[in-house]
């Protein structure tokens, strides 16, 4: 799939960028080039003491902003694919800092749309967010913006060569700034602030984000926004998973945040289908033939008044669950004593929830 392609990741020293390459240097040692390009020169040297070009010498590292399409377009000049994660993500500061987010999230999108085009890439898979479904907050804005001019991109390349297609799913565990570990630096002082005690999320891990958009680079046909089928949980039982015995302070909900996150809004569905792990949300305008896309890859347009919502989710964490995900995902040294351990009747295993876009092998050959 990769194997003698270049490909450039946009915010690769992030959480996620980070695990990408890391995928790609194991899943594909015979890949011709893997840039990181983003603007922080520190954790761009920390990232090269453990993908060193000596070790890998596919590894390039490139300083540079979205913001900067000139850099942008040298950048990637002779890459395949482009997998763009960066992005202004925290909630409060794109609301007191909202400009700086349409500048980065919205302008550089662009960006990456034209120098994409100019450049020759063959393909183009943009990272996106249960924020931009009905968005509240400047984040969930820009974000859904980008979204459409991802999905836009399509109708006006031109003669180019070229697929644009996007990847939106919710809360990364483990990943800096969420939720998880929060809560873990505060057992230490007995008190876990708490929002809104109805809030829930959905939750993926770092490894099924890779999966999406592995799954996204060999069957997009370009245009779909591919949503993953995952689980939900409730903010009271991640505070019980991490520290039961805390006191839990209520300090209600902060500027644009949400009781429940939506990937597909009501309206959405109506132009959405349905696979066995995950969803596509059809481009507006109409790029290839839907039926065809359908029986391809065996799928089904979504029911009427359907929408997809952590709040109304089916599958759902449970405690030990999620005790089970942070130490696998987030810290393997993780644990609560013996008394603060709980009866949980959820399933005995979260091999359900790691199903990620896991395809089979036939479906893989049908593309």
């Amino acid at each position: 799939m990769l194997s003698g392609k270049s490909i450039l990741v946009t915010g690769g020293t992030g959480s996620f960028g980070k695990k990408m390459i890391e995928t790609i240097l194991c899943k594909f040692p015979n890949v011709r080039r893997v840039i990181v390009y983003s603007r922080d020169e520190l954790k761009q040297f920390e990232m090269s003491q453990v993908f060193s070009e000596a070790k890998y010498p596919q590894m390039r590292y490139f300083i540079g902003d979205v913001r900067d399409k000139e850099r942008l377009g040298r950048a990637m000049r002779g890459v395949d694919v482009v997998i763009h994660a960066a992005a202004l993500k925290q909630v409060p500061a794109c609301e007191y800092n909202p400009f700086e987010a349409v500048k980065t999230n919205v302008i550089g999108a662009q960006n990456v749309i034209d120098s994409a085009i100019d450049q020759g890439v063959k393909q183009v898979i943009a990272l996106s967010t249960d924020k931009a479904a009905a968005p509240i907050n400047l984040y969930g804005a820009t974000k859904l913006c980008s979204d459409k001019l991802f999905v836009s991109a399509n109708n006006y390349k031109g003669p180019a060569d070229i697929k644009f297609s996007v990847v939106r799913y919710g809360n990364v565990m483990g990943s800096r700034g969420s939720v998880i570990p929060f809560f873990m630096g505060q057992r230490h002082k007995n008190v876990i602030p708490i929002t809104d005690t109805r809030m829930t999320r959905f939750n993926i891990t770092l490894e099924e984000g890779v999966a999406l958009v592995m799954h996204a680079i060999t069957h997009a046909w370009g245009g779909e926004i591919f949503v993953p089928k995952i689980p939900s949980y409730r903010i009271l039982d991640v505070a019980k998973a991490i520290a039961p015995k805390c006191r839990q302070e209520i300090i209600g909900i902060r500027p644009g945040e949400k009781l429940h996150e939506e990937m597909i809004t009501e309206t959405d569905a109506i132009s959405s289908l349905e696979f066995d792990t995950y969803f596509v949300i059809l481009p507006s305008v109409k790029l290839w033939d839907v039926d065809r896309y359908m029986e391809t890859f065996r799928g089904k347009k979504c029911s009427d008044g359907f929408k997809y919502s952590s709040g109304e989710n089916t599958e759902w964490l449970t405690v030990k669950q999620i005790r089970e995900l942070i130490k696998m995902h987030v810290d393997k040294d993780f644990s609560v004593t013996e008394d603060e351990e709980e009866s949980d009747p959820g399933r005995s295993s979260v091999a359900a929830f790691q199903r990620g876009t896991q395809i089979s092998s036939k479906e893989s050959a049908e593309d």
